[in-house]
């Protein structure tokens, strides 16, 4: 029999239950549907989240002494590059080079009458392009310039929690670079929102050569960050700044832990996937028995014509095949449509659950992404899972006996 006309049987087979047709297709169109919302996640929270971080944070490269550690935020000479501001100038006349941002980090605690919290320290050069999220992120007061003394930045959320306004003299203590305690009072002429309440939380911005003369490090700076035309240029900007005393860091092994918690949370996924397609293989194959049990005078019909055994598991197979592709199709529909409104819109995430998130960027919108290729190959995985589980009940259909299938009722 040609195979054309098992396919008109298995369609006319498949119209003639329509609403059981159509229940079934509608479970598999929401099982790829889940895959694909997952799968979306995935794709924009390491691509969006990786890039923010870039952006806000690390930079594509970043180049330190070679004995500095950045958790311990280290203000001893032997830690940090000399000259700082100079070495960026030169770093920047690469051709690859964007932008390179001296800065410095140090820990403290920042003071009220009421209350005091811990803090990160953060001298920056206020007229570096890096730093113009932070410049586009001031909800009061204003910007810093390279030449203010006694003036800092605060992050929103931290104004919030201690009730902090601008205008408003504040202490902050911290050790200098002898390792001798000092504290120092600042004014607060703005307060900065860049949308990421993990990095707000508990930073403090001063000019770069404030936070240099308060520390007591001379012209020294923590690094470089450096900012490239191209990313995939890393490595070869890297070559060219290595040294014997210094080390460059690529954006990488800068973003180790969101790469690592990305890779780790994947074994979850994939779990999530098989539950997913389990579930719509039962499915499937339920339907499929249902069919060959309601249908059962008919396959012996088929049997006594001289329809050999192969060919009725062929029949109930295509007929599984069809309701995956039809399933399929609707699911691609549906699940596009539900990647756009994650991609485009996204979802809200508290700003107090956000603030939890330490270590990276991490906003108040979570997007999805567009990952056609891994859309394609979940669908195809699935059809293949769906085409062996039909194979059960096909062959349940072509072991029937002609004799016991013409007396079912």
């Amino acid at each position: 029999m040609a195979i054309v006309k098992f396919l008109a049987i298995a369609y006319r087979n498949l119209v003639r239950n329509a609403r059981r047709t159509g229940l079934t297709a509608l479970a598999v169109a929401l099982g790829l549907v889940v895959v694909m919302a997952m799968s979306s996640l995935i794709e924009g929270m390491v691509s969006s989240m990786v890039a923010d971080n870039i952006r806000m944070s690390s930079g594509h490269l970043q180049l330190r002494d070679e004995s500095y550690e950045s958790d311990k935020a280290s203000l001893l000479s032997r830690d940090l590059l000399q000259d700082g501001e100079t070495l960026a100038v030169q770093i920047e006349a690469l051709p690859e080079v964007q932008s390179a941002a001296p800065v410095l980090w140090s820990g403290g605690l920042l003071g009220t009458a009421q209350e005091s919290v811990a803090i990160e320290i953060v001298g920056i050069d206020p007229d570096d392009a890096f730093h113009a999220p932070v410049r586009k992120g001031i909800t009061a007061g204003e910007f810093l310039k390279r030449d203010d003394r006694g003036r800092i930045l605060i992050g929103q959320g931290l104004a919030n929690e201690m009730g902090i306004t601008v205008g408003r003299r504040v202490s902050i203590a911290a050790s200098n670079a002898n390792g001798v305690g000092q504290e120092g009072i600042f004014t607060v002429v703005g307060l900065v929102d860049t949308g990421f309440p993990s990095i707000d939380q508990n930073r403090v911005i001063l000019p770069l050569a404030q936070a240099q003369s308060f520390s007591g490090v001379g012209n020294r700076v923590s690094s470089i960050i450096l900012m490239l035309h191209d990313q995939e240029d890393a490595a070869v900007v890297a070559t060219k700044l290595a040294g014997p005393d210094t080390q460059v860091l690529t954006w990488e092994e800068l973003n180790r832990l969101i790469l690592e918690s990305v890779e780790n949370g994947l074994i979850f996924y994939y779990v999530l996937y098989g539950i997913v397609f389990l579930a719509v293989a039962v499915i499937i194959a339920n339907t499929l028995l249902m069919s060959v049990f309601a249908r059962a005078r008919e396959i012996g019909i088929l049997s006594s014509l001289g329809m050999k055994r192969g060919e009725i598991t062929l029949l109930f197979l295509i007929e599984g095949i069809l309701l995956a592709l039809l399933g399929i199709a609707l699911g691609w529909v549906l699940g596009l449509a539900v990647v756009a409104y994650m991609t485009y819109v996204g979802f809200s995430v508290p700003a107090e659950t956000a603030s939890l998130i330490e270590g990276f960027a991490f906003g108040t919108t979570l997007k999805g992404g567009f990952a056609p290729d891994q859309f394609a190959i979940l669908s195809l995985l699935l059809l293949v899972i769906v085409s062996l589980v039909s194979l059960y009940p096909a062959s349940f259909a072509a072991e029937m006996e002609p004799v016991e299938a013409l007396h079912s009722l």
